[in-house]
Order: C-alpha cells, then structure tokens, then sequence
C-alpha cells in the first residue's frame, strides 16, 4: 500500500479511465492524533459518492469505492501514516501515497486526476534522498526541509554486500609450492593480503549499490542525493560514483550512530544551500531564455508549448489554482467551477501535459515563484 515515489508518473501522465477520484488530506504520525484519520477519511468518501450519483449507476459506484471503504479497515495502514495522503481510484487504477507534508483536504471526481497537490509534494525543490552506506549495507531515506523517513528500496537495489555479490567476494588467492627444495612437501603460500581483498570486495559491492540507486532512484525521482558513511567509504564511492546528482558535500560519520533527528538536522543543513543555490540557478535561466523569446509566464502561450511538446522546463505556483481543463491536443484552455464533476485544475494539466512530453516540472511557493500567473516555463525551441 506504501506505494513507491516513482510509482507517481503513473498516475500523472497515463491515461486513465473515467471517472477518476481523487482524495488528500492531512494524516498524523503518532497516536493519539492519527486517530481520527480514517474517520476523516471516510467522510471523504460520502462526499465522492454524492458526486458520483450526479452522473453514474449505483452498481457502478459500489464496484468503484469498494477498494477505498476497504483501506478505511486496514488497520496497519492507518497506524503508520505521514503526515499528508493521496489516494486515486479510477476503473483501472487504485494507488494511495503516503506524503511527508501536510496537504490541503480536497475531495473531487473528474476525467482525469487531480494532481497538482501530489506534484507539489514529490515535485517540490526541496526533497532529497539519503543513502546511508557502509561496507555491510545500506539504507535508503527521502527527506524534506521537516522530515526524513526510511523508505524501502526498491527490488534491484541489493541492500547488504551478500546480496550484491553473492558467493563471488573474493578469496584469498593462494599457490601450492614445494618447502624445502624441489622434492621437499608442499605448503600453500597466499598472495595478496586480506586488506587488498576487503578493498576489492567493497569497490566491487559500491559500483553495484552506485548503478542500483541511480537507475532506480535518483533517475526516475530526479532528486540529489546525500551520501552518509565513514571518511574511507566517501572516498571510495565518490571515485566510482557515476551518479550526477550525487552531492559533493556528504555526511562523514557513521550514519547508523546518530538518532533520526541528529540525521535529519545534518542533512538538511548540507542540502539546503544546494537546493536554494540550484533553484536560483534554473530562475536566472528562465530570465535569460523569456529575454530570447524562449520563456513566457502567460498562462495561454505556456498551455499551447505545452501541448505542443516544447517546453523543458516548468514552473507551478503551489498556492495558485485555476479551475478548468486544458484540451491535450492544441492547449486550449476551459475556465470553469471546480464543482462541476469533471472539472480539473488548469495548471494541474498544464503540468501533466509537460511531464508526458518528457519536460521537466518544479511546484514552489509563491513567494518563490518569478512570475505571478502561477506559472513560468522554458522553452525548447
């Protein structure tokens, strides 16, 4: 049920079947607090069925809703939540994606998804990913300015040096030679030591955990990733690391030492300056590509790039929504009332449109924002 991050594209740029329902709201850690989600989340539920009744067959809502009623049961579920939820349903889909930020209670059936609060969390300029490494193992973290939180990784990333390398670490490489002249008995002599066979193992083990957290991580995610280990281990991974998106500023000590807390402060206290430092970069190169006639914050001219496949890179305002829809095919824009059951958020398909296209797509504050229109994009050509 925890679905994987990655897992997000999914329902952002597929196409699903219709109607498609959509549910946030803040969830809490601990108990007592987390008590009462998944009463409010059942309320939730009410309110998508009395949308539903406006336009569809009562047999068809039952089949619809049965795995949503379903979740508020599971017990396991609800006692390990975040501190935000998202949960979509369609004819041919159900995710539900535990979030590290709280989330604005919304509740809404339409033809597509509504996805803009999901893209402001995953999507956001500050998340980052933590891989704490040592020589035995792994463990993978996804981080925001107020939480970090183990995550799971994914199938083919081995977490222990056993897994990666199975029954091929190294054995002492040994000859059997005669003692004592050509007719004394033989006696087996080792050639290399075994400190040259550790270094060997864990070169070998950090180019596979290196591959494995780039081609399933920080490819898919997009995000930068934070290395904590000892001195000797940074040193290794980072002269075998391939990952671009690998910080050069890294946690060096032992990362299993530090409690959550002392964990998260560290690592945000490296991260941030990058993050903000690489916010302001993409911010100057919109300035310079608008200044071409390769930028535009007009919301009319960013929907038709957008449909058109040519802008590369987006910029969302988390605190603007536009009730309507943008046509896929020539970027038309539909102003509406977001009551009406099949009425989505414009900047919420502008941004879908942009990431099916293969463009890039960043949700930040308004106050962060640099232009007021609730959006702003680079374009391609």
């Amino acid at each position: 049920m925890n679905t994987h991050v990655p897992e997000y594209q999914q329902i952002v740029v597929a196409p699903h079947e219709p109607p498609c329902l959509t549910i946030y709201q803040v969830t809490h850690r601990s108990h007592p607090e987390n008590q009462q989600d998944p009463i409010r989340y059942r309320n939730q539920l009410k309110v998508l069925e009395s949308s539903l009744r406006r336009k569809y067959p009562e047999r068809n809502i039952t089949g619809l809703m049965e795995p949503m009623y379903d979740l508020c049961e599971d017990n396991a579920f609800w006692n390990h939540t975040l501190d935000g939820l998202a949960v979509f349903r369609s004819g041919d889909t159900f995710k539900v994606f535990r979030l590290q930020e709280p989330v604005r209670e919304f509740t809404v059936v339409a033809d597509s998804f509504h996805t803009k609060p999901l893209l402001r969390v995953l999507q956001s300029h500050q998340r980052y990913q933590l891989l704490s490494l040592s020589r035995s193992g792994l463990r993978l973290f996804e981080g925001t300015r107020e939480s970090l939180d183990e995550i799971t990784p994914a199938s083919g990333v081995p977490k222990t040096m056993q897994e990666a390398l199975g029954a091929e670490t190294e054995e002492p490489y040994r000859v059997t030679g005669p003692y004592g002249g050509t007719r004394g008995p033989g006696i087996t002599f080792g050639k290399g030591s075994r400190k040259e066979q550790v270094e060997v193992d864990a070169e070998r083990y950090f180019r596979v955990v290196d591959k494995a957290i780039y081609e399933h991580h920080t490819k898919p995610s997009g995000l930068p990733l934070l290395l904590a280990a000892l001195p000797e281990n940074q040193g290794l991974f980072r002269q075998l690391t391939q990952n671009p998106l690998l910080m050069p500023e890294g946690i060096e000590i032992n990362p299993d030492a530090l409690k959550s807390g002392d964990l998260h402060a560290k690592a945000w206290g490296i991260v941030m300056p990058h993050i903000t430092a690489d916010l302001t970069r993409l911010v100057v190169e919109y300035d310079e590509a608008r200044a071409k006639g390769l930028g535009s914050s007009d919301l009319e001219s960013v929907a038709k790039a957008a449909a058109e496949g040519r802008v590369a890179y987006l910029f969302l305002d988390a605190d603007v929504q536009i009730p309507g829809r943008v046509d896929p095919l020539n970027g038309a824009i539909m102003i509406d009332e977001l009551t009406d059951p099949e009425v989505d958020d414009v900047l919420d398909d502008i941004g879908e449109l942009v990431l099916g296209k293969g463009g890039n797509v960043k949700v930040i504050p308004s106050a962060e924002m640099p232009a007021s229109t609730g959006v702003a994009a680079t374009f391609r050509f």
